[in-house]
């Protein structure tokens, strides 16, 4: 899957990497931004694959229930209890603690459409399970993928977004309206 990947991204797509996937770090929570069309999970799987990275997600439990669960867990996937009785944040830094390797990907807008703020639970489960967060960017515009080194939270979560959302400015996802420009 390497060589092809490698092909499909480099090749096929012309897309280039800008910065290092820290393959080195077992743990951390990976936020990819902006997230405007369907088009981001197949890139993502591609990228994976290209960096030879165990990468996952979480979703909610009954998606790893028969027929397809076994589906969800090999492509990288947890259950967690997102019911309103269960608090999400500790129950997906829980997850942190029964894995050797970790590395959860989330998108903080939460959504495809366009937004002007994020959702917090990336920063909080970095909080939670003690591990960094590390900033990737699909630029459709520019037709690479960024990536920053690993970001531990601080106690100043308002500027800890700043720094983040610095990251991404000029950032264009497959549907560029969509892209993610924080409220002024």
């Amino acid at each position: 899957m390497h060589t092809l990947a490698k092909f499909i991204y480099y090749k096929l797509m012309g897309w280039a990497v800008n910065g290092e996937f820290p393959s080195y770090l077992d743990k951390f929570v990976i936020a990819v931004v902006p997230h405007t069309s369907w088009w981001d999970f197949p890139l993502g799987i591609i990228i994976r694959n290209v960096w030879k990275a165990e990468i996952n997600f979480v979703g909610k439990k009954s998606l790893f229930k028969p027929p397809f669960g076994w589906y969800f867990r090999w492509m990288g996937g947890a259950p967690v209890d997102r019911s309103k009785k269960s608090d999400t944040v500790t129950a997906t830094a829980e997850v942190f603690k029964t894995r050797k390797v970790f590395r959860l990907t989330l998108a903080p807008e939460g959504t495809r459409k366009k937004v002007s703020s994020w959702k917090s639970g990336f920063y909080y489960i970095a909080k939670k399970a003690e591990v960094p967060i590390v900033l990737i960017a699909f630029d459709f515009g520019k037709k690479e993928i960024k990536v920053s080194k690993p970001r531990w939270p601080t106690a100043d979560k308002e500027a800890d977004f700043k720094t983040y959302e610095a990251f991404f400015e000029g950032v264009v996802g497959k549907v560029a309206e969509y892209s993610y420009s924080p409220a002024k």
